[in-house]
């Protein structure tokens, strides 16, 4: 004869509840496929800060290339230009994530609204530094093409710089991080190139 343990006692000694368990049952089944993606999607946007910003350096860049004939006063144009880009750009970015994917599931609410927004944030803030070495270049004695060339040295430094934070914050391995860095650089470069090549 098997000697019960007080454990299996105990549970036989329990009777079942069909209607407390299946309603638990129930309520579990339905909570079971949001979570998973729940987590999948939050997932990849937990490096949106660094990746926006690699976005935002290469739109900068791309912006103070295609720049052409200015008005009365070039900086300060070129300077509400970059800014404004990244903000348009962000607000289409965040309108993309909220009713895209999302808006198929559930409607966001507040919190979702503004976790994306600051999510996406970055890409604002990628076209912060172009703006302020255009800004900053009749301090430097530079001309207004000697602020858009800094400018554009700028925006490449920092899509080189997210880049790297991005592949950190991802835990890649330190070849990788190198990797990652070599390809944007080549990027920046060839949109130097571009300008080079343009201006001629």
């Amino acid at each position: 004869m098997r000697r019960r343990t007080p454990a299996r006692a105990s549970q036989e000694a329990t009777p079942p509840r069909p209607g407390r368990d299946a309603a638990a049952a129930a309520e579990a089944s339905a909570r079971t496929p949001a979570e998973p993606a729940d987590g999948a999607s939050a997932a990849p946007r937990a490096h949106a800060d660094y990746t926006g910003g690699v976005y935002g350096s290469m739109l900068a860049a791309s912006v103070v290339v295609g720049a052409g004939t200015f008005g009365t006063f070039p900086r300060l144009e070129l300077v509400l230009l970059l800014l404004l880009t990244g903000v348009v750009f962000w607000l289409a970015h965040v309108h993309a994530h909220l009713f895209g994917a999302r808006l198929a599931q559930r409607p966001p609410d507040l919190a979702v609204v503004r976790r994306v927004c600051r999510e996406e944030w970055t890409i604002v803030k990628a076209a912060v530094p172009p703006a302020v070495a255009v800004a900053a270049g009749p301090v430097l004695g530079l001309d207004v093409q000697g602020g858009q060339w800094l400018a554009l040295s700028v925006a490449v430094t920092g899509q080189v710089g997210w880049s790297v934070a991005a592949a950190r914050q991802a835990g890649a391995p330190g070849r990788l991080l190198v990797l990652s860095a070599l390809v944007n650089l080549v990027l920046g470069l060839v949109i130097l190139a571009s300008k080079l090549w343009l201006k001629h």
